[in-house]
């Protein structure tokens, strides 16, 4: 699997600093909500056809870092 920074971009101008999928306007959340909701993988990669399989599992991998981060972090740390 390719590095995250090259699958997601955080910038501020871009849906207000979330991150994204490089190159898209599309959201590691709104993704993580597609996929919390119930869609398929093949559902969500029909609908926007931008979007490879490796964008779906790198989602994930960014959501599962920065949990895992938010987990070990210190309390201070985690309030920030």
């Amino acid at each position: 699997m390719p590095d995250l920074n090259d699958l997601i971009a955080i910038d501020p101008d871009i849906r207000g600093g979330k991150p994204c999928i490089r190159g898209t306007r599309i959201t590691v959340y709104d993704l993580l909500e597609y996929l919390a909701g119930g869609m398929s993988e093949a559902e969500i990669l029909a609908d926007f056809p931008s979007l490879r399989p490796e964008h779906l599992r790198a989602a994930l991998m960014f959501a599962a870092q920065r949990e895992r981060r938010l987990a070990t972090a210190a309390p201070d740390e985690a309030a920030a």
